[in-house]
């Protein structure tokens, strides 16, 4: 086997994963998360903070088909709390000396700084995710009904056959664009350090930048790729839905589509277990389609990239050896 398939099969999988920032990345272990930043003047930004499992709190978020829900959601909530964070060291030029308003100043004096912070990270979950169930879920919806108003009527299996071909043409057209713009380019290089440390510690090699470089950039355990499985599901989901419930109006096969979204994530989330798991032909064919979407969203880092992802990983490492063993 040669050196380039050795590094793409580890012989151990971590469960330690992470998240690309602005100038960061943030790791999630089995114990600890840690937020790295490259600050303005070079130097290292870190926050370190121990986590409580929902699982551990409440059991039953630990069942099959119910725990991909809320880890979900405790991803999102993690990742915008990252996000934030990570920008506090990038502000608009226009931004940086500005004072708040005083709508901004009543609502800390009401609420209190922490509580203010916990309302923004909420709105903040909350826009992004409608705004990705409007661009992934309604807006090719809403097309296709529109094509088929105008043709005058149209076959159900094409029209979820439609619906599923322009939602993956909007993803894939969306991860193109973002990759394109110089800020998001960054954001991309720093997605492909965290992928290529979490390689190296996967392969047994010392977490150095020398090592960490030789590594790949796609990952078959990554968020793009639970992204694209979850278009994947809910199109085949939707179809069999469809097929049996015959909805033509727009506004009931959105409702239809939001109702089915809990379904879609879950089972998609023990699809990826599954898989993260698994190392055969079945799994590296259903890898596949994230690893080349990949092309998009990772991109080679530079030295500096890297030391902050062996930095927020080394940070989130388990006090007990083997731990974090997917």
């Amino acid at each position: 086997m040669s050196e380039e398939k050795q590094r793409a099969c580890p012989a151990y999988k971590t469960m330690i994963g992470g998240q690309a920032l602005i100038e960061g990345i943030m790791m999630l272990g089995p114990e600890k998360k840690a937020v790295v930043v490259r600050r303005p003047d070079g130097g290292l930004e870190e926050q370190v903070e121990n986590r409580i499992l929902i699982k551990d709190r409440h059991p039953i978020f630990g069942v099959p088909f119910i725990r991909g829900i809320f880890n979900f959601g405790s991803s999102l909530a993690n990742g915008v709390k990252a996000l934030m964070f990570s920008a506090e060291f990038y502000p608009e030029d226009e931004e940086a000396d500005e004072e708040p308003s005083k709508f901004e100043q009543w609502l800390e004096k009401r609420l209190g700084s922490e509580k203010l912070y916990s309302l923004v990270v909420t709105l903040a979950m909350v826009l992004g995710l409608a705004f990705s169930i409007g661009l992934f879920i309604l807006l090719p919806t809403a097309v296709v009904g529109g094509i088929a108003w105008l043709t005058n009527g149209m076959p159900m299996w094409l029209r979820n056959l439609l619906e599923g071909v322009v939602r993956i043409i909007i993803f894939m057209g969306y991860l193109m664009l973002c990759s394109k713009t110089k800020d998001m380019h960054r954001v991309f290089q720093y997605h492909g350090a965290e992928h290529k440390t979490i390689f190296c510690y996967e392969a047994g090699l010392p977490l150095t930048v020398e090592n960490v470089r030789k590594q790949p950039r796609h990952h078959p355990r990554c968020g793009t790729s639970f992204l694209f499985v979850v278009i994947v599901i809910s199109i085949l989901i939707s179809s069999v839905f469809f097929s049996f419930v015959e909805l033509t109006n727009v506004f009931a096969r959105m409702l239809a589509h939001l109702v089915l979204l809990p379904v879609v994530v879950s089972i998609t989330y023990e699809i990826n277990r599954w898989m993260g798991r698994h190392d055969n032909w079945f799994s590296r064919l259903f890898t596949a389609p994230g690893l080349w979407l990949q092309n998009w969203t990772t991109f080679e880092p530079d030295d500096s990239m890297i030391e902050v992802g062996i930095r927020s990983f080394e940070l989130v490492l388990p006090s007990e050896a083997g731990k974090d063993a997917w």
